[in-house]
């Protein structure tokens, strides 16, 4: 038969108190902040539509001595066709990812899913939205300098208006992609402080 004597010190003769069972430490909760990224992606949107809008609606006709009436327009610049595509892609992306936000707002069980997609599909469309930026600018560059050792001629001194809608909508994209940037860090932040799955 199993004694039923409680252990007791034997320095002072006093029961010794069960221990008491370890309590784990509380994980800290996960930070998922969704709401600043619909905020975030609905500026995404805004700039990438602006961008377009204002590169497509920069056309300008001017009469050039002994040309006649020519029109500088952006799709005669392969340049600027690919920052009207990439700036499209990104708008519609923005469309796409706001709505996917939204619903986890609303069932937050595939938030961590959605963070790592987030996170490498932004990374595409900011390498998109910066190449398209990039070229664009360079051509940008080239007609409000010119280049005297090639023979290229700048035309920003004729196609006033059409240079200014140019940079205008560079400008524009130029905020897209830093807004593209703090989507990737919101995304890294938030699936960093997740907790970690439990060992098994």
């Amino acid at each position: 038969m199993a004694s039923t004597d409680k252990p007791t010190d034997p320095e002072h003769g006093k029961e010794i108190p069960p221990p008491k069972p370890e309590v784990p430490a509380a994980a800290p909760p996960a930070v998922n902040c969704f709401v600043l990224d619909v905020a975030l992606r609905v500026l995404l949107f805004a700039a990438a539509l602006t961008a377009v809008i204002i590169m497509v609606t920069g056309e300008q006709t001017k009469l050039i001595p002994l040309l006649g009436n020519r029109k500088a327009k952006f799709n005669h610049s392969p340049a600027f066709i690919y920052f009207v595509v990439a700036l499209s892609v990104a708008g519609l992306y923005s469309l796409i990812t706001i709505l996917a936000s939204t619903s986890v707002i609303l069932k937050p069980f595939f938030s961590k899913k959605f963070l790592v997609y987030f996170a490498y599909t932004d990374v595409l469309i900011l390498g998109l939205v910066a190449s398209a930026t990039g070229s664009a600018g360079g051509v940008a560059y080239v007609g409000l300098k010119g280049n005297k050792h090639v023979g290229w001629i700048k035309v920003c001194s004729t196609y006033d208006t059409y240079c200014q809608h140019i940079a205008g909508s560079l400008a524009v994209s130029l905020f897209a992609s830093v807004v593209l940037v703090f989507l990737i860090w919101l995304s890294i932040f938030s699936l960093h402080r997740r907790p970690s799955a439990p060992p098994l």
